[in-house]
């Protein structure tokens, strides 16, 4: 068998072990350890596991995860979830779907702080719920809200799959970041208007409801102010270049746990709570690494990467062209800038990731908001996130072909 069937048969094994319903982690580093030691040896095969593991584990820029995770877990036992949907209803409440709108953008204001879709969709899921089921809204418009709302959390700074591709594929954070915050704005702003479409054609899916009194808007303000203040806090500081991301992350994490201690909504076991839940994901974080380090290993020794694009740049297809039978391994080899095209590859990556997480038939977030609505068959909020793929299309069929969209704000900060 040559080096390249191994590569292949190597990579088979890994979307095998994931189809199967493997943790990632482990379909990425059982095929890649065996492939390792048939193509060196055994000895090789720990010396490389002996290196791997700790330069990974110690590199810095790794730190960037457990702070921000840890941010939004303050942030989610300090109650902000709750006043950010308080403030969006009472801003947005009185048009027909308004609620809806408010959860959608509560979870985008929430996953500036929190970075994760699961934890965005299941903390506003958990405050939003209750308020729309009880001003008449149906299970199918409020869970395939939630569902969809929620995966803003991954796309909108700070996002957690950003940071780990930005480290795995060399490229500044804080880039990343910048490329993600416009399509971001535009996804929240989509879904907004795929709700008012949605009420518009079937309108017995969300009331009519009064305008909220000035009282009522002016607590809901009072009540948001702190998750503005921590936003402008970190990303000011990180584009004004008073601090690294690492740093920023570190600082964002303390001002979340400050707000939510003065507050007094976060009590002895609510920390404990924040740092076993970070804990728990970083080292499922973490143990990605780990296995991505080995199956890249193994695959390297097969050459079958180098192979692959040496193949794919010999047929002198445009850029465009070759997003659909490559990885992300060979587009800074095929674009204009390979920094640009690194950026840009990687956003629209994570939007295909968005879209998984609630399209059928197997929708994370479907999965998330059903556990907290088991009164909504799960049909039904699959029916519900049409819309929302609906706009999902859309937007990234604009982010394929106009680029700029999510390359301007770069090159504007990062001149």
């Amino acid at each position: 068998m040559t080096s390249l069937q191994v590569g292949g048969l190597l990579f088979v094994a890994m979307i095998a072990l994931m189809a199967l319903r493997v943790p990632i982690a482990i379909a990425m580093f059982v095929p890649g350890a065996l492939g390792f030691a048939f193509l060196a040896n055994e000895a090789a095969l720990l010396n490389q596991l002996k290196g791997s593991v700790y330069g990974r584990l110690s590199l810095y820029d790794l730190s960037v995860i457990p702070l921000f995770l840890l941010m939004g877990q303050f942030a989610t036992q300090g109650g902000l979830s709750r006043d950010l949907f308080r403030f969006g209803n009472a801003m947005l409440g009185h048009f027909k779907g308004g609620m809806a709108m408010a959860a959608v953008l509560a979870c985008a204001a929430f996953g500036s702080v929190c970075g994760s879709s699961v934890a965005t969709t299941a903390t506003i899921g958990q405050a939003a719920l209750p308020e729309m089921k009880r001003f008449g809204y149906s299970g199918r418009l409020s869970t395939a809200t939630l569902a969809a709302g929620g995966t803003l959390g991954i796309l909108i700074p700070p996002s957690v799959p950003l940071v780990i591709y930005a480290i795995l594929t060399e490229q500044n954070i804080a880039k990343i970041f910048a490329a993600a915050f416009v399509p971001g704005i535009v996804a929240a702003i989509g879904y907004c208007i795929a709700i008012a479409l949605y009420v518009r054609f079937v309108p017995n899916q969300a009331p009519e409801l009064k305008r909220a009194a000035w009282a009522e808007r002016k607590a809901a303000i009072v009540g948001v102010w702190p998750i503005g203040l921590i936003f402008c806090i970190v990303f000011g500081g990180i584009y004004g270049g008073f601090f690294s991301p690492t740093e920023g992350a570190a600082v964002g994490a303390a001002s979340t746990f400050f707000a939510a201690i003065v507050r007094r909504e976060l009590n002895a076991e609510g920390v404990r709570r924040c740092f076993l839940g970070t804990a728990e994901t970083t080292g499922m974080i973490f143990l990605i690494f780990v296995g991505a380090d080995m199956m890249n290993g193994a695959l390297a020794l097969s050459q079958m990467p180098a192979k692959l694009s040496e193949t794919i740049t010999g047929l002198g297809w445009a850029p465009l062209a070759v997003i659909f039978p490559t990885v992300m391994a060979l587009a800074p080899q095929l674009g204009l800038s390979p920094t640009e095209m690194a950026i840009w590859f990687g956003i629209l990556v994570l939007m295909v990731v968005e879209i998984g997480l609630i399209a059928p038939p197997v929708g994370l977030n479907v999965y998330v908001i059903n556990s907290l609505a088991k009164d909504v068959p799960m049909s039904e909020t699959y029916k519900g996130v049409m819309p929302f793929l609906a706009s999902d299309f859309i937007r990234t069929t604009l982010i394929l072909f106009f680029p700029g969209i999510c390359l301007w704000l770069v090159s504007v900060l990062f001149k």
